[in-house]
């Protein structure tokens, strides 16, 4: 419910702070700058940040970043490596986002190659989970119970993977039709094995990801791929990648399990690369927007 995130973004903001510099023992006036995501997201959640890090700016005389939602899951990589982040091709997949992304410069130059044209992965994954009735979030579930399955036990459709779909899809997504799929299956198999279906599903989700990922890769002439979002800390997914990657000769980057999800430290990130770029601090008054395209990325 928007209004009770929002609620909640207000009663934890002054403990968060709190809790995140005595953490990282520092004071307020030993930041440089402060970094916030303006959107993408849930308006009022957003209003609650942009105001506190604007108030919080004012007050310290320190630079303030509205800094990109998306974008920030890919520049949390930076943060466990030393390699650069540019150029790249970016695979963003979370709850509600699956976008393949040429990376030019992660400040000011994200190209979208592209995205789903409805569900996104975690969607379907929360989906299926539901009608499986195995709960709610349904990707660390599903990632679980897939463990004692087998993936190749029942072949689901992969999404906008046919030669006809290619032609106006290329690096396209579609994971509604795959939900229903699963359903069906449900429907006419009584004596189904919920691993077996589980595992068989993430399967046909991280075939089509990693294999229009690679193809980006090859078509664009970019040997370096990152997996951010939270549908990156799927096993699956990762082991996957590897195991693809490596045959492709492709460089992979994907961000430790606990950084793929949001988190605070990716916003922090993005703000970094921003102000070692030379990008110029936002304005005292930033509009959040739910609905940033995410070739918007420094406010």
């Amino acid at each position: 419910v928007p209004e009770v995130a929002s609620r909640a973004h207000l009663e934890s903001m002054q403990q968060v702070i709190k809790q995140a510099l005595a953490d990282a023992k520092v004071g307020l006036n030993d930041i440089d700058a402060i970094a916030v995501t303006a959107g993408p997201g849930l308006i009022g959640a957003l209003l609650v940040g942009v105001s506190s890090a604007s108030a919080l700016s004012l007050a310290l005389d320190k630079p303030l970043y509205g800094v990109n939602h998306l974008s920030s899951h890919i520049a949390v990589d930076s943060l466990d490596n030393e390699k650069k982040l540019t150029p790249t091709i970016a695979l963003l997949v979370s709850g509600g986002h699956t976008s393949l992304l040429k990376v030019n410069n992660l400040v000011s130059d994200i190209e979208v190659l592209g995205a789903t044209i409805d569900d996104a992965a975690g969607e379907a994954f929360d989906k299926v989970a539901r009608i499986m009735g195995l709960g709610f979030p349904g990707g660390p579930i599903i990632d679980r119970t897939a463990n004692d399955g087998d993936f190749a036990k029942i072949q689901f459709p992969r999404g906008l993977s046919s030669s006809s779909d290619l032609i106006n899809h290329r690096f396209d997504f579609s994971f509604s039709g795959l939900k229903t799929a699963v359903s069906r299956y449900l429907e006419k198999s009584a004596d189904y094995k919920k691993a077996d279906v589980a595992a068989s599903f993430q399967e046909a989700v991280v075939d089509v990801l990693i294999t229009k990922s690679i193809s980006a890769c090859k078509e664009s002439g970019i040997d370096s791929l990152v997996i951010a979002g939270g549908v990156a800390a799927n096993s699956r997914l990762r082991q996957l990648a590897v195991d693809r990657c490596n045959a492709a000769g492709i460089k992979l980057s994907i961000p430790p399990i606990q950084l793929c999800t949001d988190n605070g430290a990716m916003v922090a990130a993005l703000g970094s690369l921003a102000i070692n770029h030379g990008a110029k601090p936002s304005q005292i008054g930033i509009e959040a927007d739910s609905a940033a395209a995410i070739a918007q990325i420094i406010w």
